[in-house]
């Protein structure tokens, strides 16, 4: 809960002290609210079997908005949910990287089912965080599959990276940039969440190496793609959709203690 709830919180101050809309404190809030009770009380599949159907479900939010829209200059990486648009990748990802650390057979598949998502939206945030997820688990697993994947997702990201990006929306985009330029010290405060959310993940808890790794990666990816260009700021800038994936997929590493039937 704490790697969930230091960067939120980093960004609740920043959006304040920035003078950003009221709305924005009060959805962030209100999703960090909803992510801690799911990481603290949620449930994930205990079965093999459920493991697979859920990892189906998150696969068809990534592809959704190809046909739902909207469609921004040849972009559609959201889902419309009432008057909200939510980014897929962020929704859906980071809870597909733990779900797929846990079926050894099929994770590569998983994987590159979320890549070619990832490629057709495009979206290189989403690109980069398949990648390093990827690479997570195969520092785990040795898996030379999984090490393919690395591989191929690397390439398909930097050609999302040149077709895909968009003009940066404020609060949204360029946090950390913004930050340094008007506030430094709540930038290395960000800079501090979000490092301190990393090693949480990797290093402070005794969960499942697998499952670890490859959310750790995933974080990583999205925070690396947002700092290199107009990418969602994950966790400390506006925006409900990383909240509640990073909160949907804590809550699954956390709360499954039984070994995997069929």
């Amino acid at each position: 809960m704490a790697a969930l709830a230091l960067p939120v919180l980093a960004g609740l101050l920043y959006l304040a002290l920035a003078s950003a809309p009221q709305n924005h404190l009060i959805i962030n809030g209100a999703a960090l609210a909803a992510a801690l009770l799911w990481a603290a009380f949620g449930q994930g599949p205990s079965t093999l079997a459920s493991v697979r159907i859920m990892c189906g479900l998150l696969l068809a939010l990534l592809y959704i908005p190809l046909i739902t829209g909207p469609d921004i200059i040849g972009v559609t990486r959201w889902l419309p949910v009432g008057p909200f648009m939510l980014n897929a990748g962020t929704l859906a990802f980071p809870a597909l990287a733990v779900l797929s650390a846990r079926d050894e057979q099929y994770a590569p598949a998983i994987l590159l089912l979320a890549l070619l998502a990832a490629l057709l939206q495009p979206d290189a945030a989403l690109g980069f965080a398949i990648t390093f997820a990827a690479a997570g688990l195969h520092d785990v697993t040795k898996d030379w599959r999984i090490g393919l994947v690395t591989i191929i997702g690397f390439i398909a990201s930097i050609l999302m990276a040149l077709r895909g990006e968009l003009p940066p929306q404020p609060f949204v985009e360029r946090v950390l940039i913004d930050a340094f330029g008007s506030m430094p010290a709540v930038g290395l405060l960000l800079i501090i969440g979000l490092v301190g959310s990393f090693c949480l993940i990797l290093f402070g808890t005794h969960l499942p190496r697998r499952q670890r790794f490859a959310l750790a990666g995933a974080m990583f990816g999205f925070v690396i793609t947002a700092m290199m260009s107009n990418y969602p700021s994950i966790l400390i800038g506006y925006g409900a959709a990383p909240i509640l994936g990073f909160g949907l997929a804590f809550g699954l590493v956390v709360r499954p203690k039984k070994a995997l039937t069929i």
